[in-house]
């Protein structure tokens, strides 16, 4: 294990002409405090909150949080703080961060750690926390999608929507999704979903007539705008749609007598402002139910590219381009892409 250096690179989110972008810079090692762990970062996922982050020039800092982007990583712990009981200097984990990921060192709280799968490389690793993090505290959690029911994900082929498919898939339950044109529709199918092609269908008609006419029993919607009617259309009697995201916008008209007659429940969530309590739970529970199907090679990362740290800048107008499928990743160090 190397010795840990006083300062560090990173990429900072800088201002000029009018607009923000992404800077080189160097910055103090993070220290972890009590139930946190440092992390030498190996690669760092690359994320829509990311885009947002940067597109604003940052956001309100709560105490202890750092004004780096970056919400997941792979790497080695290299330091524990105090009170950090389960993990061991030198475990490979992926983590789940409050931002700081874009950087050669990185802290996270200790419950907000898993193992990184062996099967797997760190960049791969590094593109699991957030996704998944997501994924279960929305459907599983928060919406409750039990044994027998369906599932719907609005943006199949989106990092969320890659993860979503699989792993709704894996435990059984019949999934829907929705993406644009045959190649991207396809690829949802071969992940386990019955695929749309919203620009040629309908996708309310088709998931009615596949069910005929009971709908589907919970949506993780990234899209928004009108496809919040289109979603109360295709709800069964009991239903319930999430909205984490808003590619179409964030205000629209619905019919809240079509929500009334479903009993149908709207929710909205941002993982981010949640606990490390509440995520810290979200791990147990991904590391007991999902992990083993990540590490027999089930449930894949889904990685579509990478970049060097230094060109974040590229990955971010990737993700803004939405030239991708699946998830995007920065290499920090030139270990990245060996499994040792």
């Amino acid at each position: 294990m190397s010795q840990i250096p006083q300062s560090m690179q990173a990429m900072s989110i800088g201002e000029r002409a009018g607009s923000y972008e992404l800077v080189a810079t160097r910055r103090p090692v993070p220290q972890p405090g009590p139930g946190e762990v440092l992390i030498e970062v190996y690669a760092a996922g690359v994320n829509g909150h990311d885009v947002h982050q940067i597109h604003n020039g940052g956001h309100a800092l709560r105490v202890g949080e750092t004004d780096l982007p970056g919400l997941e990583v792979a790497g080695r712990i290299v330091e524990l703080g105090q009170g950090s009981q389960r993990w061991q200097v030198g475990d490979r984990v992926c983590a789940l961060l409050r931002g700081g990921g874009y950087a050669e060192y990185a802290v996270a709280p200790s419950g907000n750690c898993l193992p990184a799968p062996e099967n797997l490389s760190w960049a791969e690793a590094a593109v699991l926390p957030e996704t998944f993090f997501t994924v279960w505290s929305n459907v599983f959690v928060d919406c409750a999608l039990a044994p027998g029911e369906t599932f719907l994900m609005n943006g199949g082929t989106s990092g969320i929507g890659v993860a979503a498919i699989q792993i709704a898939a894996t435990l059984e339950h019949r999934v829907f999704a929705t993406a644009r044109g045959a190649e991207k529709a396809q690829i949802c199918a071969e992940l386990g979903a019955m695929a749309i092609d919203y620009e040629t269908q309908d996708f309310p008609a088709v998931i009615l007539e596949a069910t005929r006419s009971r709908g589907v029993d919970v949506i993780l919607d990234i899209v928004a705008g009108e496809y919040l009617e289109k979603d109360i259309r295709c709800l069964a009697e009991g239903g319930r749609v999430a909205f984490i995201g808003g590619a179409r916008g964030y205000r629209t008209a619905i019919d809240l007598q079509a929500l009334m007659r479903r009993r149908g429940r709207i929710f909205g969530s941002l993982l981010r402002p949640r606990s490390d309590e509440f995520k810290a739970q979200v791990a147990a529970a991904l590391e007991a139910r999902v992990w083993p199907h990540v590490r027999s090679g089930r449930i894949e990362p889904m990685l579509y590219q990478t970049f060097p740290l230094a060109s974040a800048a590229d990955a971010i107008r990737m993700l803004e381009e939405r030239r991708h499928i699946g998830k995007v990743a920065l290499l920090v160090r030139e270990l990245l892409g060996l499994q040792s």
